[in-house]
């Protein structure tokens, strides 16, 4: 053993401060942390992982050595803060969050994994001795979005440093390791699969509970459960719907879901509460919650509902008063004191962290929740109730997967209060419960990578190491691990598509001759007319330009196509240097519209031409019908313009009418089973595609990682980031850009698009950096006038030049800005009311909280970027002041 206090091993020491025996598991896993190894713990939520965690930290107190410990989440390392100060006391715990800096300096800081990483990147001298790291919930390293911070992280922590990994069960977890033994040196795997409370399975169907397993052994499913769905479909219920699909058989009772105040009574009647219900909808979850109290619901006593009261006017004292209704403080106060409660990420943080304390404290018995709950926040319950199996993943609506099942029942069953754990889905119109019984009993949740290198990265890289050095560390990522390994996969698949094209080109074979040549003389045909379509619109929009550019104020012209085709006057032509022509014209109904070149697919030619006055003016109701009057009164015919094509068609081609007669000559051509060979031929042409495409990808697995590094590096020179092996200032500040949309905020910076603008006028474009509409979007958003409108039109316009230079260089990192919180950004900077900005923008207060302080982080890093005593650096220094206001400068930790 390395470490001893006095005779004693420190485990010992550690272990002796619970109340209750550590597991076997934890046990192993803290030894061999204490014999200097690092240590990877895979085990179900709820068993005690961060134990082990906990361990790290106490090794590196009693050594005089300093621990991070990095969370995925804010919330998540505002909980972990607050049970470390419950431990070791204030003195020797910090907190580093976007939101948050407390004693940073501490021995021990808990911080999100992007802190640490930008900390690595920055060679922050905190790093001077850090003997451990703790990873919590490492499987986020799989996240799309995220996922990448774990990645780097874990390749560019010193070899000094033992890394301490706690991820929830995954089914690859021996590749993993596997992965963080070839970066970290020496690395102790420990598996636990046994939960250590038991879990059992349950149906809420026709007002009873059924067991879900007729057998302990989770493999007979209950036949009660199998005979009710079996009547259902006999009946014709099907899954989307309570009601039945087709007339007939008896009655319906017991076969729709039961209402939610019902479910709650139920598991109260057995025992079975505290309870998660999750609903995957924050509309699902707030209507719960209203059910249950409009049916008189109440879980609480008075004794509770007091201590509840006081709890609640406590953490909310800080809350602006005005701001309570629309926060809907009153009546989620009434819920709450019943006993009840909604977690979503709608909510302010102040709400859902009174929810969640609420409820470890036994004074809140059923939460109707998201699956965000499930994403690490330490709030077990005694059963946990999943309401559909079906939920919306932002694109359409999708089964719950295997591990998805696993992750939010791993809620179930209080280790030290519960003997045993309830999972409960709640009976629908379709269930299959020999399906549910496969989620029940699979643990399938793969770890895969999402790494790749951005642009903020690479410069990080090139700045700290250098470009071959980086291209190695990038060649050691889990996410090339992964993609080494995957080639056999693909080798198998392509050794199929190809005994697949021996029995395609069999199936083609003409008695009349060699087929494979016929179908190339018809693949070349079809190639050919498509080049001549090409150039043929390629020809009609060069004339269209031409006759945009030539026109003039007060043509009078015929729009070919779009929504405002017909007769309009041309106010202002819109020729600009670069740009196609996108005039600006006034429709016969008086609409002012600048129109795009998609109206013109024809040329256009002015039929006659009207005074414009020099004062005209657009925005005058009077103007634009005194216009609209004289270009009715010319007596022109409305009606679209013919135009002449001007090219040749694929009937005059010399090329085509060459390969035509070439195959109706060709023997096949008189073949009565042509057609049947061409449809096998087109499959054979299909798939040899497929497989050359399979081939490319084999070819590029290998240094996939480090190829779309030099990319990224070769576009970054290109722009003026990177010079050979240098970073230029131009990427030092992109270098501290920590955005999806790095390369865009740098651009934004580099050429000046924010210096004049207001600190309000700022907060508006920057929102649109960070924001993402949830759902389809809208396509009406409101967007302030003069700067802002202005400013935005530039950065569309500069997205575009980076997404064409993005293409050049096969690359697609960029997302286009959106634009769907910038009236509420610009309305909050203003010093605007919340609950006006809540109404106008139609956000429920914990999104409208949670986008406010994303804007807030990349002006901050603006802030920090910009020369300090540039204009810049001081808007957004004054956009920061006025956006950190009443709720959303409401610290969530207490």
């Amino acid at each position: 053993m390395l470490h001893r206090a006095g005779d004693r091993p420190f485990l010992e020491v550690f272990a002796a401060g619970y109340d209750f025996p550590l597991d076997p598991f934890q046990l192993e896993a803290c030894r061999a942390l204490e014999a200097g190894s690092a240590v990877l713990v895979a085990a179900p939520t709820g068993a005690g992982k961060t134990v082990v965690g906990e361990f790290a930290v106490h090794l590196a107190l009693a050594s005089g050595q300093k621990c991070f410990y990095t969370t995925p989440i804010k919330a998540l390392s505002n909980q972990k803060y607050g049970d470390l100060v419950a431990r070791h006391g204030a003195r020797d715990v910090g907190l580093l969050t976007g939101d948050n800096a407390i004693n940073g300096d501490a021995p021990v800081v808990v911080m999100t994994t992007e802190v640490l990483r930008n900390m690595l990147y920055a060679g922050s001298p905190a790093l001077r001795g850090l003997g451990y790291v703790v990873m919590d919930e490492v499987h986020y390293l799989s996240d799309r979005f995220r996922g990448a911070v774990w990645e780097e992280v874990i390749i560019h922590l010193p070899e000094s440093v033992r890394l301490v990994s706690l991820s929830a069960t995954v089914s690859n977890t021996e590749e993993f390791a596997e992965w963080l033994v070839t970066v970290r040196g020496e690395t102790a795997v420990v598996i636990e699969e046994l939960r250590p409370v038991p879990l059992f399975q349950h149906v809420l169907a026709e007002r009873r509970l059924y067991d879900l397993f007729a057998d302990g052994e989770h493999v007979q499913v209950n036949p009660s459960l199998v005979r009710i769905a079996r009547e259902q479909r006999q009946l014709g219920y099907d899954r989307d719907s309570s009601r039945r699909s087709r007339p007939g058989g008896r009655g319906s009772r017991g076969f729709e879901p039961p209402r939610r105040a019902d479910v709650v009574e139920k598991l109260d009647q057995g025992a079975l509460l505290p309870a998660i219900v999750f609903i995957f909808s924050r509309a699902g979850c707030e209507a719960a919650v209203r059910e249950c109290a409009r049916a008189g619901l109440r879980l609480n006593s008075p004794e509770e509902r007091t201590r509840v009261r006081e709890y609640v006017e406590l953490r909310c004292a800080d809350l602006p008063e005005e701001d309570l209704a629309i926060l809907g403080y009153h009546d989620w106060l009434d819920a709450l004191e019943r006993g009840l409660a909604a977690h979503h990420a709608g909510l302010i943080p102040t709400f859902k962290e009174t929810v969640e304390e609420l409820f470890v404290r036994g004074l809140v018995k059923a939460v109707f929740a998201t699956e965000t709950l499930a994403l690490g926040i330490n709030m077990p319950a005694r059963s946990v109730v999943i309401e559909r199996l079906v939920k919306w993943n932002g694109e359409a609506h999708v089964d719950v997967t295997a591990g998805e099942y696993t992750q939010l029942t791993g809620r179930a069953g209080r280790r030290g209060i519960d003997v045993e754990g309830h999972a409960v889905v709640v009976w629908t119109p379709g269930l299959d419960p020999t399906a549910l019984a496969g989620l029940a009993s699979t643990r399938t949740y793969p770890l895969r990578s999402s790494f790749r290198p951005s642009y903020n990265m690479a410069v990080n890289l090139v700045g700290s190491v250098g470009t071959e050095r980086a291209r190695g560390l990038l060649e050691s990522s889990f996410a090339q691990f992964q993609a080494d390994k995957s080639v056999v996969g693909l080798a198998r698949q392509l050794q199929r598509g190809e005994n697949a094209l021996l029995g395609y080109a069999e199936s083609m074979t003409c008695h009349l001759g060699e087929f494979g040549d016929y179908f190339a003389l018809r693949t070349r045909i079809r190639e050919r007319e498509n080049e001549l379509a090409r150039e043929g619109g390629r020809q009609r929009k060069a004339a269209a330009v031409h006759s945009l550019e030539r026109l003039l104020p007060g043509h009078v012209i015929r729009v070919p196509a779009g929504k405002y085709a017909g007769l309009a006057v041309v106010i202002d032509p819109g020729v600009g240097a670069d740009d196609d022509p996108r005039p600006q014209v006034l429709t016969e109904d008086r609409q002012v519209k600048r129109l795009s070149l998609e109206a013109f697919p024809t040329p256009v030619e002015p039929l006659d031409r009207l005074r414009v006055p020099r004062s005209f003016n657009i925005r005058s109701a009077q103007a634009r019908k005194d216009l609209a009057s004289s270009l009715r009164a010319l007596g022109l015919e409305t009606g679209r313009q013919r135009a002449t094509r001007g090219r040749a068609g694929a009937a005059d081609d010399a090329v085509i009418a060459e390969l035509r007669a070439q195959m109706r000559a060709h023997p096949c051509h008189k073949c009565p089973e042509r057609e049947e060979h061409a449809r096998w031929a087109e499959r054979w042409d299909r798939l040899r595609r497929d497989n050359d495409a399979l081939r490319s990808r084999m070819r590029g697995r290998t240094n996939s990682i480090s190829r779309t590094f030099d990319r990224v590096c070769s576009l970054l020179i290109e722009l003026g980031y990177l010079a050979g092996e240098s970073v230029t200032p131009a990427g030092a500040s992109l270098a501290r850009i920590y955005n999806e949309s790095d390369l865009l905020v740098a651009e934004c910076l580099r050429r000046g698009i924010w210096d004049a603008l207001s600190p309000q006028e700022l907060a508006a474009c920057v929102s649109s950096l960070v924001y993402e509409t949830r759902g389809p979007g809208d396509v009406s958003v409101k967007i302030p006038s003069g700067g802002v409108r202005a400013a935005l039109g530039e950065m569309a316009h500069l997205y575009g030049d980076l997404r064409e230079a993005e293409d050049r260089h096969r690359l697609d990192f960029l997302r286009p800005p959106d634009l769907g919180f910038a009236w509420a950004a610009y309305r909050w900077a203003g010093k605007a009311r919340l609950e006006d900005v809540l109404t106008e923008s139609e956000l429920t207060a914990g999104d409208f909280v949670r986008w406010c302080k994303q804007v807030l982080d990349l002006l901050s890093q603006i802030r920090d970027v910009a020369p300090p005593e540039g204009p810049l650096a001081v808007t957004s220094k004054s956009a920061i002041d006025a956006m950190r206001r009443g709720v959303v400068a409401y610290s969530s930790v207490v």
